[in-house]
């Protein structure tokens, strides 16, 4: 029998029940950090093309940021005398090449399963909220597994890491940095996702058509979740807050709207057994 180790509560900054997961969401989880894997690839193998073209004193000239389009452009212009060197440089793209092929194939298999999975509904009731499209979505379902793991938000919210550290004395309490004592891939999924809400509350084009068909209740958490989260970004923005501060503040709440509709669907799919 497979269990999803990540459920176990070992200490009190891991809140979760244990509760075993089922292999098709230990597959997709499989699928989803596959894919994070080869995007830390493609970092490294830019970072070693960069580095080779610092020892080299190869600059673009042009001075276009690196990896846009001018910037490959030039790349393609590159040319060397030495043997060594010309095979290192063609193994450094080509590497690259790769591995944005092989990030293609992974994301074309998680829009596929994003359908057909045992996942799909959470995963398509969570791109209701602004900053969660498909990747994002199948990152969170296939983290969270079974929401009934956590018995409150805030349960959540501290298996994601999102929550302030504590020191306590008497009647002394002082707050720090996030506890980061959570699942590392939920947490960075929700602080890219938290940025979104720095713009005003809008259901534009592409929004319309995700919520299209999902049930009014998960429309109107993910409706609640723009006002409120943008409201909040806005009233720390004016207090001074360091934009970090913020956005982990944000994803923290963000985190606490996930769970509800996920929370949401999973009381349909109970309804519907009955």
């Amino acid at each position: 029998m497979s269990y999803d180790l990540l459920s176990v509560n070992p200490s009190p900054f891991l809140p979760g029940r244990l509760i075993s997961a089922a292999p098709e969401d230990e597959a997709l989880r499989d699928l989803v950090r596959a894919r994070e894997d080869a995007k830390e690839d493609l970092n490294r193998y830019k970072q070693r093309l960069g580095k080779f073209l610092l020892r080299n004193q190869l600059a673009n000239p042009e001075g276009s940021s690196p990896w846009t389009h001018a910037y490959e452009a030039w790349l393609d212009t590159l040319k060397f005398a030495n043997d060594c060197q010309r095979l290192a440089y063609q193994e450094y793209r080509q590497s690259i090449w790769e591995t944005k092929e092989r990030i293609k194939r992974y994301e074309k298999e998680i829009e596929r399963q994003a359908e057909i999975n045992i996942q799909a509904l959470l995963i398509q009731a969570l791109q209701a909220l602004r900053g969660v499209a498909v990747l994002t979505a199948t990152t969170l379902a296939s983290e969270i597994c079974n929401i009934l793991r956590f018995p409150h938000a805030s349960s959540f919210m501290s298996y994601c890491g999102l929550v302030p550290s504590e020191s306590s004395s008497g009647d002394g309490r002082w707050q720090g940095k996030i506890t980061k004592a959570g699942n590392a891939h939920l947490r960075r999924v929700l602080v890219e996702s938290a940025w979104s809400y720095r713009y005003s509350p809008a259901v534009k084009r592409k929004m319309r058509e995700r919520i299209t068909g999902l049930p009014p209740e998960v429309q109107r958490i993910a409706w609640e979740a723009q006002n409120r989260l943008h409201k909040k970004f806005k009233s720390m923005m004016r207090t001074g807050k360091h934009k970090g501060a913020i956005t982990v503040a944000i994803a923290r709440e963000l985190a606490g709207f996930v769970w509800a509709i996920a929370k949401e669907i999973n009381n349909g799919r109970q309804s519907i057994a009955v």
